[in-house]
Protein backbone atom coordinates (compact mmCIF):
# COMPACT_ATOMS: atom_id res chain seq x y z
CA UNK A 1 0.00 0.00 0.00
CA UNK A 2 1.54 3.90 -0.92
CA UNK A 3 0.14 6.88 1.35
CA UNK A 4 -0.11 9.52 -1.87
CA UNK A 5 -1.01 12.71 -0.25
CA UNK A 6 -1.84 13.77 3.19
CA UNK A 7 -3.18 17.47 4.66
CA UNK A 8 -7.16 17.48 4.52
CA UNK A 9 -9.95 17.81 7.28
CA UNK A 10 -11.98 14.87 6.21
CA UNK A 11 -12.27 12.96 2.84
CA UNK A 12 -15.28 12.43 0.78
CA UNK A 13 -16.49 11.70 -2.50
CA UNK A 14 -13.44 9.86 -4.25
CA UNK A 15 -14.24 9.06 -7.90
CA UNK A 16 -11.92 7.95 -10.26
CA UNK A 17 -12.06 10.01 -13.91
CA UNK A 18 -9.85 8.44 -16.80
CA UNK A 19 -8.85 11.79 -18.14
CA UNK A 20 -8.05 13.64 -15.15
CA UNK A 21 -7.20 11.13 -11.76
CA UNK A 22 -8.42 10.81 -8.63
CA UNK A 23 -11.07 13.70 -7.81
CA UNK A 24 -11.97 14.25 -3.70
CA UNK A 25 -13.49 16.55 -1.74
CA UNK A 26 -12.75 18.01 1.77
CA UNK A 27 -15.97 18.30 3.61
CA UNK A 28 -14.60 19.95 6.54
CA UNK A 29 -11.81 22.46 4.48
CA UNK A 30 -13.86 22.92 1.66
CA UNK A 31 -13.08 22.50 -1.80
CA UNK A 32 -12.57 19.70 -4.45
CA UNK A 33 -9.35 18.64 -5.64
CA UNK A 34 -7.73 16.01 -7.91
CA UNK A 35 -4.55 13.96 -7.75
CA UNK A 36 -3.25 13.51 -10.85
CA UNK A 37 -1.14 10.21 -12.17
CA UNK A 38 1.93 12.17 -11.40
CA UNK A 39 1.45 13.15 -7.66
CA UNK A 40 0.46 16.58 -8.16
CA UNK A 41 -2.99 17.84 -6.43
CA UNK A 42 -4.67 20.54 -7.71
CA UNK A 43 -8.01 22.55 -6.71
CA UNK A 44 -10.78 21.75 -8.85
CA UNK A 45 -13.59 23.58 -7.41
CA UNK A 46 -13.06 26.13 -4.37
CA UNK A 47 -14.45 27.03 -1.23
CA UNK A 48 -17.74 24.19 -0.93
CA UNK A 49 -18.11 22.74 2.27
CA UNK A 50 -19.95 19.17 2.70
CA UNK A 51 -19.56 17.85 0.01
CA UNK A 52 -19.77 13.80 0.54
CA UNK A 53 -20.56 12.07 -2.67
CA UNK A 54 -19.97 13.35 -6.46
CA UNK A 55 -20.59 11.88 -9.43
CA UNK A 56 -18.90 12.59 -13.17
CA UNK A 57 -21.95 14.00 -15.23
CA UNK A 58 -21.66 13.61 -19.08
CA UNK A 59 -21.72 17.87 -19.45
CA UNK A 60 -18.29 18.19 -18.76
CA UNK A 61 -18.85 18.44 -14.60
CA UNK A 62 -19.93 16.91 -11.94
CA UNK A 63 -22.72 16.47 -9.39
CA UNK A 64 -21.94 17.41 -6.08
CA UNK A 65 -23.91 16.90 -2.79
CA UNK A 66 -24.23 18.91 0.42
CA UNK A 67 -26.80 21.78 1.27
CA UNK A 68 -28.30 20.44 -2.42
CA UNK A 69 -27.73 18.15 -5.19
CA UNK A 70 -26.18 20.49 -7.65
CA UNK A 71 -24.15 20.29 -11.03
CA UNK A 72 -21.00 22.08 -11.12
CA UNK A 73 -19.03 22.27 -14.78
CA UNK A 74 -15.26 21.91 -15.41
CA UNK A 75 -15.64 24.64 -17.35
CA UNK A 76 -16.68 27.11 -14.66
CA UNK A 77 -19.98 29.45 -14.38
CA UNK A 78 -22.88 29.29 -12.38
CA UNK A 79 -23.67 26.58 -10.08
CA UNK A 80 -27.18 24.58 -10.91
CA UNK A 81 -28.75 22.93 -8.15
CA UNK A 82 -30.92 20.04 -9.12
CA UNK A 83 -32.43 19.00 -5.73
CA UNK A 84 -32.59 21.70 -2.87
CA UNK A 85 -32.91 20.68 0.96
CA UNK A 86 -35.84 20.80 2.98
CA UNK A 87 -35.09 21.39 6.34
CA UNK A 88 -39.09 22.62 7.64
CA UNK A 89 -39.49 18.84 5.95
CA UNK A 90 -36.65 17.94 8.03
CA UNK A 91 -34.09 17.60 5.13
CA UNK A 92 -31.42 19.48 5.66
CA UNK A 93 -28.66 18.51 2.93
CA UNK A 94 -27.45 15.08 1.10
CA UNK A 95 -24.34 12.59 1.59
CA UNK A 96 -23.26 9.85 -0.79
CA UNK A 97 -24.31 9.68 -4.17
CA UNK A 98 -24.14 7.39 -6.80
CA UNK A 99 -25.45 6.86 -10.63
CA UNK A 100 -27.23 3.86 -12.35
CA UNK A 101 -26.22 2.17 -15.62
CA UNK A 102 -28.68 5.32 -17.75
CA UNK A 103 -27.49 7.69 -15.59
CA UNK A 104 -30.01 8.49 -12.83
CA UNK A 105 -28.66 9.60 -9.76
CA UNK A 106 -29.47 8.23 -6.28
CA UNK A 107 -28.62 10.71 -3.36
CA UNK A 108 -28.93 9.58 0.38
CA UNK A 109 -30.93 12.45 2.33
CA UNK A 110 -29.73 13.64 6.12
CA UNK A 111 -31.93 14.65 8.80
CA UNK A 112 -29.05 16.50 10.61
CA UNK A 113 -25.73 17.09 9.48
CA UNK A 114 -22.77 14.22 10.83
CA UNK A 115 -20.26 16.67 10.99
CA UNK A 116 -21.38 20.04 11.67
CA UNK A 117 -23.01 21.41 14.32
CA UNK A 118 -26.67 22.01 13.28
CA UNK A 119 -29.04 22.07 16.69
CA UNK A 120 -31.08 19.03 15.25
CA UNK A 121 -31.17 15.88 16.81
CA UNK A 122 -29.77 12.72 14.39
CA UNK A 123 -32.55 11.88 13.11
CA UNK A 124 -33.95 9.16 9.82
CA UNK A 125 -34.17 10.62 6.27
CA UNK A 126 -34.84 8.93 3.06
CA UNK A 127 -33.15 7.76 -0.10
CA UNK A 128 -33.81 9.57 -3.27
CA UNK A 129 -33.31 9.14 -6.68
CA UNK A 130 -33.22 12.28 -9.66
CA UNK A 131 -34.43 10.09 -12.92
CA UNK A 132 -33.42 11.87 -16.77
CA UNK A 133 -36.14 13.90 -16.50
CA UNK A 134 -35.06 15.92 -13.33
CA UNK A 135 -37.60 14.84 -11.25
CA UNK A 136 -37.07 13.70 -7.83
CA UNK A 137 -38.72 10.98 -5.84
CA UNK A 138 -38.35 9.30 -2.49
CA UNK A 139 -37.35 5.13 -3.41
CA UNK A 140 -36.39 3.98 0.24
CA UNK A 141 -37.15 5.57 3.79
CA UNK A 142 -35.69 5.21 7.62
CA UNK A 143 -32.16 5.64 7.31
CA UNK A 144 -30.76 6.63 10.01
CA UNK A 145 -27.27 8.11 8.87
CA UNK A 146 -26.72 7.63 5.16
CA UNK A 147 -23.52 6.80 3.45
CA UNK A 148 -21.93 4.65 0.51
CA UNK A 149 -23.82 3.34 -2.37
CA UNK A 150 -23.19 0.59 -4.94
CA UNK A 151 -24.96 -1.20 -7.81
CA UNK A 152 -23.91 -5.27 -8.41
CA UNK A 153 -22.39 -6.04 -11.56
CA UNK A 154 -25.95 -7.07 -12.84
CA UNK A 155 -27.78 -3.07 -12.17
CA UNK A 156 -30.80 -5.28 -9.89
CA UNK A 157 -29.19 -4.85 -6.33
CA UNK A 158 -28.45 -1.42 -5.07
CA UNK A 159 -26.08 -1.21 -1.77
CA UNK A 160 -26.45 1.23 1.18
CA UNK A 161 -24.61 1.84 4.18
CA UNK A 162 -26.16 3.26 6.94
CA UNK A 163 -23.69 3.93 9.26
CA UNK A 164 -25.71 4.55 12.82
CA UNK A 165 -27.14 0.91 12.58
CA UNK A 166 -23.30 0.07 11.33
CA UNK A 167 -25.33 -2.00 8.36
CA UNK A 168 -25.19 -2.01 4.60
CA UNK A 169 -28.87 -2.61 3.58
CA UNK A 170 -29.49 -3.85 0.33
CA UNK A 171 -32.70 -3.12 -2.25
CA UNK A 172 -33.89 -4.88 -5.46
CA UNK A 173 -33.93 -2.82 -8.15
CA UNK A 174 -37.21 -2.36 -10.53
CA UNK A 175 -36.46 -1.30 -14.21
CA UNK A 176 -37.65 2.32 -13.57
CA UNK A 177 -34.91 3.01 -10.53
CA UNK A 178 -37.86 2.30 -8.02
CA UNK A 179 -36.58 0.09 -5.12
CA UNK A 180 -38.25 -2.71 -3.45
CA UNK A 181 -37.80 -3.69 0.25
CA UNK A 182 -34.47 -3.33 2.01
CA UNK A 183 -32.75 -6.09 3.35
CA UNK A 184 -29.34 -6.62 5.48
CA UNK A 185 -26.68 -7.15 3.41
CA UNK A 186 -24.19 -7.46 6.38
CA UNK A 187 -23.63 -5.77 9.54
CA UNK A 188 -20.13 -4.49 10.27
CA UNK A 189 -18.42 -5.22 13.41
CA UNK A 190 -15.54 -3.30 12.76
CA UNK A 191 -16.17 0.65 12.63
CA UNK A 192 -18.99 1.91 10.98
CA UNK A 193 -20.21 1.41 7.15
CA UNK A 194 -18.92 4.57 5.28
CA UNK A 195 -18.50 4.70 1.73
CA UNK A 196 -18.63 1.33 -0.51
CA UNK A 197 -17.65 0.04 -4.70
CA UNK A 198 -18.42 -2.97 -5.49
CA UNK A 199 -15.79 -5.28 -8.12
CA UNK A 200 -16.33 -7.27 -10.93
CA UNK A 201 -17.33 -10.39 -9.18
CA UNK A 202 -19.70 -8.83 -6.82
CA UNK A 203 -17.99 -7.98 -4.18
CA UNK A 204 -18.65 -5.21 -2.03
CA UNK A 205 -15.78 -2.83 -0.55
CA UNK A 206 -16.90 -1.32 2.37
CA UNK A 207 -14.72 1.64 3.95
CA UNK A 208 -15.01 1.44 7.79
CA UNK A 209 -15.20 4.45 9.64
CA UNK A 210 -13.37 4.02 13.03
CA UNK A 211 -12.19 0.78 11.60
CA UNK A 212 -8.81 1.45 10.66
CA UNK A 213 -10.17 -0.12 6.99
CA UNK A 214 -11.88 -1.25 4.15
CA UNK A 215 -13.91 -4.68 4.66
CA UNK A 216 -14.26 -7.13 1.31
CA UNK A 217 -17.63 -8.54 1.45
CA UNK A 218 -18.28 -11.44 -1.29
CA UNK A 219 -21.82 -11.45 -2.84
CA UNK A 220 -23.65 -13.55 -0.25
CA UNK A 221 -22.36 -11.31 2.43
CA UNK A 222 -19.28 -13.24 4.02
CA UNK A 223 -16.26 -11.74 5.09
CA UNK A 224 -13.18 -12.17 2.78
CA UNK A 225 -10.72 -9.67 4.03
CA UNK A 226 -9.95 -6.32 5.81
CA UNK A 227 -7.35 -4.00 4.17
CA UNK A 228 -5.83 -2.09 7.00
CA UNK A 229 -4.44 1.34 6.69
CA UNK A 230 -3.01 3.61 9.45
CA UNK A 231 -5.52 5.92 9.93
CA UNK A 232 -8.66 4.91 12.10
CA UNK A 233 -11.32 7.13 10.25
CA UNK A 234 -11.66 5.49 6.78
CA UNK A 235 -14.30 7.19 5.28
CA UNK A 236 -14.67 5.93 1.42
CA UNK A 237 -13.19 3.52 -1.60
CA UNK A 238 -12.88 3.96 -5.19
CA UNK A 239 -11.33 1.91 -7.76
CA UNK A 240 -9.58 3.57 -10.76
CA UNK A 241 -6.34 3.12 -12.70
CA UNK A 242 -5.91 2.36 -16.50
CA UNK A 243 -7.66 -1.12 -15.38
CA UNK A 244 -9.52 -0.04 -12.46
CA UNK A 245 -7.42 -2.60 -10.15
CA UNK A 246 -6.38 0.30 -7.96
CA UNK A 247 -8.29 1.23 -4.94
CA UNK A 248 -8.25 4.11 -3.66
CA UNK A 249 -8.80 4.61 -0.03
CA UNK A 250 -9.14 7.69 2.01
CA UNK A 251 -9.71 9.06 5.29
CA UNK A 252 -10.48 11.17 8.21
CA UNK A 253 -8.39 13.15 10.35
CA UNK A 254 -10.14 11.65 13.41
CA UNK A 255 -8.10 9.48 15.69
CA UNK A 256 -5.11 11.65 15.03
CA UNK A 257 -2.91 14.08 15.84
CA UNK A 258 -3.96 17.70 13.99
CA UNK A 259 -6.82 18.55 12.24
CA UNK A 260 -5.66 18.37 8.36
CA UNK A 261 -4.40 14.32 8.65
CA UNK A 262 -7.32 12.85 6.40
CA UNK A 263 -5.13 11.00 3.24
CA UNK A 264 -5.67 9.34 0.50
CA UNK A 265 -3.68 5.40 0.12
CA UNK A 266 -3.90 3.21 -3.12
CA UNK A 267 -3.65 -0.90 -3.25
CA UNK A 268 -3.44 -2.70 -6.12
CA UNK A 269 -6.40 -5.19 -6.30
CA UNK A 270 -6.46 -9.04 -7.76
CA UNK A 271 -9.87 -8.18 -9.23
CA UNK A 272 -11.51 -4.68 -11.25
CA UNK A 273 -13.91 -2.60 -9.96
CA UNK A 274 -16.87 -1.67 -11.75
CA UNK A 275 -17.19 1.39 -13.62
CA UNK A 276 -19.71 3.82 -12.47
CA UNK A 277 -21.79 5.24 -15.11
CA UNK A 278 -21.80 9.08 -15.90
CA UNK A 279 -24.51 11.12 -14.55
CA UNK A 280 -27.51 11.81 -17.67
CA UNK A 281 -29.91 14.14 -15.62
CA UNK A 282 -30.57 17.07 -17.35
CA UNK A 283 -28.68 20.23 -16.29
Amino acid sequence: MDALTEGYGLIEGPVWDPDRGLIFSDVLAGGVFCLAANGTVAEVFAHRKGIGGMSLHSNNGMVVSGRNISFKSFDGGDTVMLLDRNEDGGLVGFNDITTDAVGRVYAGGLGSSPVFEDGREQSAENLYLIDLDGSARVVAEDVRLTNGLGFSPDGKTLYHSDSIRRAVCCYAVEQDGTLGPKDTFVETERGSPDGLVVSEDGAVWVALAGGDGVGVYNADGTLREYIDIPHPMCTSVCFGGSDLRDLYIVSGSNGLEGDRRGGVFVVRTDVAGLPVPDAQIPV
